[in-house]
């Protein structure tokens, strides 16, 4: 070996598990077109981590059967060939429809009012576009518009969109302002602009769809002078004005493109008012430099994508830090450069010493995105996120379920907040002066009457009769919940509290039919429901939500040797988690389009089976989960706008997907447990936010090799299944050897079993 070999060496397995890793450049491997296509409804555009402002394309949903352009959820799919303009806020990865706010197009020729029709351009403003001029990175968007002649670039800060648009063609150039486009669920219902100056323009846009009363204000300055506006309101030309109030304002603003054909827009959103908006784009972009605030924003990438140094074949490393990069699409942003925010409670709350955030998919992310923020962010992050929780519950009186822009959309089942407040708590993130709030907030939610929590609040089981769709589902849901009620009852020493809680988590008992061996819907007199058929997965016209009962049948993530003890010992458990994933993937008539990506019945597609592969670990065969999960990682997640098998639901997909190709995932975060599957790299750092670093280097790696052979942890053999938090946040050195054949034995001894309970 020579030198500096050795050097290398040493540096790498002994001082830099230590210590921070020198950053590269990462932002080279993410490739924001995954996902765009089919049912993935990410977003494609220009934006920073968590950021506010997402300032990418809009396009025209294509209308097909009852969806009514589902796949245009987001505002983009990659089939569309055509741009009407770039709007500031998206959804990413949901399977509802809304925001898409603030229409900018960037025109030219006959002044067109109203978007153009599908596959019919001359119809109204937009464009169409090759796809081989599209370029989207990491806080960058560029697309030529061709009808238009204009290139158009686009870079964002956290509450920022800049716009850069060059015209070749001068006749009669504009820029469409919108207020009145819409798409999906959304609706305005109250518009306003004012000219402040020839080169400023403020101004709201108030709706309503999926976030019922959604209030968005703006700042627009342009780099050169506005020569002549043009007011309307919906059609009608308003005249001799420069404020303008309607439903449906639009403002077309013209300038000299022969003296100059590029024009520049700095656009600042608020939740709170024009004049933040304005000093929004004050504090973050105070000058004029594109390509500054470009490498800024892809410096912002680079920084969060380093927290994970990833080495793997080139498509897998594109495939990790693409999702990485999903994940950080939300809990956005939602207040000010100054503190300033609205709270659900339509009120405004200035100068706040927390960062408050919007857009919580919790139904979806408290399984895996939450928890991985955990590792990779440092306290005032994770803080931020719990206290965001905590103001709306005292601003709702109930902790959030799907918060979407001041709004509380009562979205999905149970009480997602809660799992995600108590893995917060029970890691120590939580600050000890917020404990009071904190039991307030998770006792009164969990104490509520809504959707059957009156008779969860009674000890017993929701009754069909009261619920007739989907009452399995949020009783499995409130029993996790109830867990970490139970977790942070016991933390705190409220005895009788945490007494009454472990009851609640253990309900889900009382729909298992030992008839059927699954959880059933069960009528007010004690019967379960006949007919059942466990496959019926019409959606939401059954016990469950977005599934069926074999995918509903393993939902006990919080007390799994429990769930085992149902259905008789861990021999019969592995039995039916072996037939529940290799059995026919049919799932007969009108299935719900959430549930796919199946492996037998098992769907990757949607949330509520993520954990299911790392259950054979508490069985004693991590085996059998690390090929299942191998499967799902390499089939459907690709490097293609296809890329993903389902919605990636606000990054829970892509955190699934994170965690897994590192080689161990949270199947109940709350034990503060990771349970090892099957690594997809060379080498990994996790660069944690304590400073420390674990260096995790896989032995064999290969396609063929996707079984755990051993492990070893700062030298020494490691025989158990999991890794605690605890443990990870120590740092070191993991050196992880993969095989072609399972290594039966590894987990094998129930004293490496992991717990869904006692690791905290």
């Amino acid at each position: 070996m020579t030198g500096n070999k050795l050097l290398k060496t040493v540096l790498g397995t002994i001082i830099l598990p230590f210590c921070a890793q020198a950053q590269q450049n990462l932002t080279q491997y993410v490739n924001p077109f995954i996902g765009s296509a089919d049912h993935g409804h990410v977003f494609v555009g220009a934006n920073v981590p968590l950021g506010a402002v997402q300032l990418g394309p809009t396009q025209i949903p294509q209308i097909w059967d009852k969806f009514n352009g589902w796949d245009w959820c987001s505002g983009y799919n990659y089939k569309s060939q055509e741009i009407l303009g770039f709007t500031h806020t998206h959804l990413s990865g949901t399977g509802i429809g809304d925001l898409n706010d603030l229409m900018i197009v960037p025109a030219n020729g006959k002044l067109q009012l109203t978007p153009a029709e599908f596959n019919k351009m001359n119809t109204g403003y937009g464009s169409s576009f090759k796809k081989e001029n599209e370029v989207a990175k990491p806080g960058f968007y560029s697309a030529y518009l061709d009808d238009y002649q204009v290139q158009a670039n686009l870079t964002a800060t956290e509450r920022v969109g800049y716009h850069q648009y060059r015209y070749e063609k001068t006749d009669n150039a504009h820029i469409l302002v919108d207020l009145g486009y819409h798409i999906n669920w959304d609706k305005p219902t109250d518009t306003y602009i004012k000219q402040v100056n020839d080169s400023t323009f403020v101004g709201y846009r108030f709706s309503t769809g999926w976030a019922t009363d959604q209030k968005l204000y703006f700042a627009i300055r342009t780099s050169q002078p506005i020569q002549k506006v043009r007011f309307f309101d919906g059609k009608e030309e308003k005249l001799g004005q420069t404020t303008f109030k309607g439903q449906a304002i639009k403002a077309a603003l013209f300038f000299d493109a022969v003296k100059n054909k590029t024009i520049e827009l700095k656009v600042g959103i608020s939740p709170v008012s024009s004049t933040n908006a304005l000093n929004n784009i004050n504090a973050e972009i105070p000058s004029w430099n594109f390509e500054k605030v470009k490498q800024e924003a892809d410096q912002r990438w680079n920084k969060t994508l380093n927290k994970i140094q990833f080495e793997a074949d080139k498509d897998t490393k594109t495939i990790f830090y693409t999702a990485l990069y999903h994940t950080y699409f939300a809990p956005t942003i939602f207040n000010d450069a100054n503190g300033d925010y609205l709270g659900t409670d339509k009120q405004v709350y200035e100068k706040q010493d927390f960062v408050n955030h919007t857009v919580f998919s919790l139904w979806d992310t408290y399984r895996g995105l939450h928890p991985l923020m955990t590792i990779l962010e440092d306290r005032k992050i994770n803080q931020d996120f719990i206290k965001t929780m905590l103001a709306i519950y005292q601003q709702q009186g109930k902790l959030p379920m799907w918060h979407l822009q001041g709004n509380e959309t009562n979205t999905m089942v149970g009480l997602p907040a809660i799992p995600v407040i108590a893995d917060a708590f029970l890691k120590g993130i939580i600050d000890e002066k917020d404990y009071p709030l904190v039991w307030e907030a998770v006792k009164t939610t969990a104490m509520g009457n809504d959707h059957g929590l009156k008779y969860a609040r009674e000890l017993t089981y929701i009754p069909i009769d009261s619920m007739p769709n989907e009452s399995v589902a949020w009783a499995l849901e409130y029993a996790i919940a109830d867990f970490g009620a139970y977790k942070i009852a016991e933390k705190l020493g409220k005895t009788e509290d945490a007494v009454y809680f472990k009851k609640r988590y253990k309900l889900y008992e009382q729909y298992f039919d030992k008839e059927v061996g699954h959880f059933v819907g069960k009528k007010a007199n004690g019967e379960f429901r006949r007919p059942f058929d466990p496959l019926m997965a019409k959606h939401r016209e059954n016990d469950y939500c977005e599934g069926n009962a074999w995918q509903y049948t393993w939902l006990v993530p919080q007390d799994v040797k429990g769930l085992i003890n149902l259905f008789g010992g861990e021999e019969k458990f592995l039995k039916k988690l072996d037939y529940f994933t290799t059995m026919s993937s049919d799932l007969g008539g009108e299935a719900s389009p959430d549930i796919s990506g199946l492996i037998g019945q098992y769907a990757q597609g949607n949330e509520p089976n993520h954990h299911i592969p790392y259950l054979y670990a508490y069985a004693g065969q991590p085996w059998k989960g690390a090929a299942l999960v191998r499967k799902a990682m390499t089939e459907f997640y690709t490097n293609s706008p296809a890329g993903l098998c389902g919605n990636d639901d606000v990054g829970q997909m892509s955190a699934w997907y994170v965690f897994s190709a590192m080689g161990f995932y949270p199947l109940n975060a709350m034990s503060g447990v990771y349970v090892f599957g099957s690594p997809m790299m060379q080498h990994a750092n996790i660069n944690l936010p304590n400073g420390k670093t674990l260096a995790i280097d896989v032995k064999n790696q290969g396609k063929a090799n996707q079984y755990i052979k051993s492990i070893k942890l700062n030298g020494k053999p490691y025989a158990k299944s999991f890794i605690t938090h605890a443990q990870l946040l120590e740092g070191g050195q993991m050196e992880i050897e993969m095989s072609a054949t399972p290594n039966k034995n590894f987990g094998k001894n129930k004293a490496d079993w992991p717990s869904s309970i006692d690791n905290n």
